[in-house]
């Protein structure tokens, strides 16, 4: 096993109010391999948009980082000044959010951009940048690059714009990709589309990817591993395909039983009672019970076990194949 890209520990994140100081991550730890793609999922509310956000240096205030540590290919990332978290992004760190618009300055070229990019972290020259972000938009599939290079964002559709947006996450080559909802605003075919070339670049160029998604079917489709997240804790952790098929935790279940995914049209989907609790409200034990139909007495009581990053795993005093064995 190679070291991986991001090491995460323990992160916590904190946002004190009048009231109280709400963990939106509280306690989260995971890595990513070189070449892998772990996808983050959970309602909105669960803490993983933060947590990408963490990671890339891009809280904002008065969220701060409270706990734990961030790795970068074994260098402490967390606690650097300001100027160095900004060279760091780009360079080390690409990257891709839900709209595409927010990335792309409306009123310069698509060229300019990605050779701004380029010449801001390589040593090479304008020439070389330019000829470089001809072959960046062609490798991620925008058809007659060498002309569409002088265009703006306004003329190319949404989905083009996502592909040169991964261009220019990419351009710099970057060891961690972080994905915030990257297909979310695409239509269906085109969200493959996207995912297919997300994969492709990953495996060809070895970079880590974080995919931070609501959706479990990109997931599937996308993801090496899966980490499930829930009121700001990690609630499962494991290969994509043992969670997909074999969830552990009952929230897991939950997620899945609500997809189509799962029921392959044979039976109608099913829905999680009740809503993701609000952060100044958390119940006592695990934060889940309240929605769990499995809760016992110990779920009210005790605040659910800890998730260790290198084991596939769910954080929950009763795990669904304990449940199943005990029946």
């Amino acid at each position: 096993m190679s070291d991986p890209v991001l090491s995460v520990r323990d992160l916590v994140v904190e946002i004190p109010t009048r009231n109280a100081v709400l963990r939106p991550v509280d306690h989260v730890s995971y890595d990513i391999e070189p070449g892998e793609i772990l996808g983050v999922v959970g309602e909105s509310g669960a803490g993983k948009s933060m947590t990408g956000n963490a990671v890339i240096g891009l809280l904002d205030r008065p969220a701060a980082i409270a706990g734990g540590e961030i790795r970068l290919k074994g260098q402490r990332i967390d606690n650097l000044p300001y100027e160095d978290m900004r060279r760091l992004r780009g360079k080390e760190i690409g990257m891709v959010f839900q709209d595409p618009l927010t990335s792309l300055n409306p009123l310069l070229q698509i060229g300019d951009q990605l050779t701004e990019t380029m010449l801001a972290h390589l040593e090479i020259t304008e020439t070389e940048a330019r000829t470089r972000a001809i072959a960046a938009l062609d490798e991620v599939g925008i058809p007659a690059a060498a002309s569409r290079i002088d265009s703006y964002p306004h003329e190319f559709s949404g989905g083009m714009r996502q592909r040169v947006v991964i261009a220019l996450a990419l351009c710099a080559e970057p060891s961690l990709i972080i994905a915030d909802e990257p297909t979310t605003a695409l239509d269906v075919s085109v969200q493959a589309q996207i995912i297919a070339l997300l994969k492709r670049l990953c495996r060809e160029r070895r970079t880590a990817v974080m995919l931070v998604t609501h959706d479990m079917g990109v997931i599937a489709e996308a993801a090496d591993r899966v980490a499930v997240m829930y009121a700001g804790r990690l609630a499962e952790l494991g290969p994509v395909r043992d969670v997909v098929q074999s969830p552990r935790h009952p929230y897991t279940e939950g997620l899945m039983g609500s997809t189509p995914l799962a029921s392959r049209g044979q039976h109608r989907l099913r829905q999680i009672p009740g809503s993701m609790p609000r952060l100044g409200s958390l119940p006592d034990g695990c934060a889940f019970h309240p929605r769990c139909p499995k809760a016992q007495d110990r779920c009210r009581a005790n605040p659910t076990p800890s998730l260790d990053a290198d084991q596939g795993r769910a954080a929950c005093w009763f795990p669904v194949e304990q449940l199943e064995d005990a029946q």
